[in-house]
């Protein structure tokens, strides 16, 4: 079965129903039929959770934390030293935000797809070709 691991701007484009959103929404009906699996790092959940804390306040990221939880999406919330020492490797070498090496260290390691839009921090490692990437805008 296919897995996809989400970044924080693909589930951010679905909740705020940006451009995107319908890719991200058929993986998560898809997900919700058996036909694929959903893995997002709760490193890459506390970036749309501070995000919406910072703009909208507490009680907005809340309800948005409780809407993702609530999607056929496991939720990864430990750091293997196989992701630790994966991710630091992907930071030195592309200068990628944390939490984008994150998410693309979890994909490496799962044999995934990473599913974003971040095409400005992205575009290199894609071009590497050391991971394949499903892009939703």
């Amino acid at each position: 079965m296919k897995t996809y691991v989400l970044d924080a701007c693909a589930i951010i484009a679905l909740l705020n129903d940006e451009d995107g959103a319908e890719v991200v929404d058929n993986l998560i009906v898809d997900a919700a039929h058996g036909r694929c699996s959903l893995v997002m790092n709760k490193f890459n959940l506390l970036e749309v959770y501070y995000g919406y804390f910072r703009d909208f306040g507490l009680p907005y990221a809340e309800q948005q934390l409780s809407h993702v939880r609530s999607m056929n999406l496991m939720i990864i919330d430990h750091l293997t030293d196989a992701i630790f020492r994966q991710t630091a490797k992907l930071k030195a070498t592309y200068r990628i935000s944390l939490a984008d090496a994150v998410a693309i260290a979890q994909a490496m390691l799962d044999n995934a797809t990473v599913v974003t839009c971040d095409h400005h921090e992205l575009d290199a490692v894609d071009r590497d070709g050391r991971v394949s990437f499903l892009w939703i805008r």
